[in-house]
């Protein structure tokens, strides 16, 4: 058993799966993977458990019936990753948004660089972005910029979802606290561990656009994270 598991949610990503798990599988660290299936019908689920025979021990399904939304399929994970002793445990998409390469300068951020939750970033120095209309660029910089005037936090890419947080980040924020899906979740879990003095850093990224599959983008996913943030204020974390 590795130290480092990665949780990625998903929802009819069979056109992505089995080559995210090939490329984690691959890397020079050893990863384990947990794979949360919200109930989806393309047949996603049936790829992983056909890959848990050639990754025994290494490859994890939780599979839940519908779309439960993504920050509770984290919460969902986040809580058997805890019970099954990892101690560095990952949030990363499916979608190659993004690259599993960067998981390892992730890892270093907090297993030699010393902090408690890494980002993966898009607006620090170095960061980048591609594949996006300027529209939807300018919309999440800004969306973040919002954050922090709300919440007063340091964190340049508050929505990001590229994440390593060392265990005992997790067990201290009150996961069950945590009620947003989206986006929202995402703000909620930087705000719950900066509340809580852990250290956070940022690590530059390329975020690349999904080439396979749909966005799971919404207009109620913005809504929640736009009127969120004020609740977030309040809210016992």
């Amino acid at each position: 058993m590795s130290d480092s598991v990665i949780i990625i949610p998903t929802y009819n990503e069979k056109d992505n799966v089995e080559r995210m798990v090939r490329k984690v599988m691959s890397l020079d660290k050893e990863f384990d993977v947990l794979f949360i299936d919200d109930g989806s019908p393309d047949g996603t689920a049936d790829i992983i458990r056909t890959l848990q025979e050639e990754f025994k021990g290494r490859l994890h399904l939780e599979e839940r019936e519908g779309k439960l939304g993504l920050g509770t399929a984290y919460i969902h994970g986040f809580k058997w990753c805890i019970s099954a002793g990892y101690e560095f445990i990952f949030e990363m998409d499916c979608d190659f948004s993004h690259n599993p390469d960067d998981l390892i300068r992730l890892y270093k951020a907090c297993a030699e660089g010393g902090a408690d939750v890494s980002i993966g970033s898009r607006y620090v120095r170095g960061g980048k972005v591609k594949n996006w209309p300027m529209k939807r660029i300018l919309m999440s910089y800004f969306a973040s910029v919002y954050v922090r005037m709300i919440l007063w936090i340091g964190i340049k890419d508050t929505t990001a979802g590229f994440k390593c947080y060392r265990s005992k980040v997790l067990e201290t924020i009150n996961l069950d606290g945590v009620i947003f899906k989206g986006y929202a979740f995402q703000i909620c879990m930087k705000y719950a561990a900066i509340r809580h003095k852990f250290k956070v850093t940022e690590v530059p990224i390329t975020f690349i656009d999904r080439e396979h599959g749909e966005s799971k983008m919404s207009t109620g996913i913005f809504k929640e994270a736009f009127f969120g943030v004020w609740k977030m204020r309040g809210m016992n974390l």
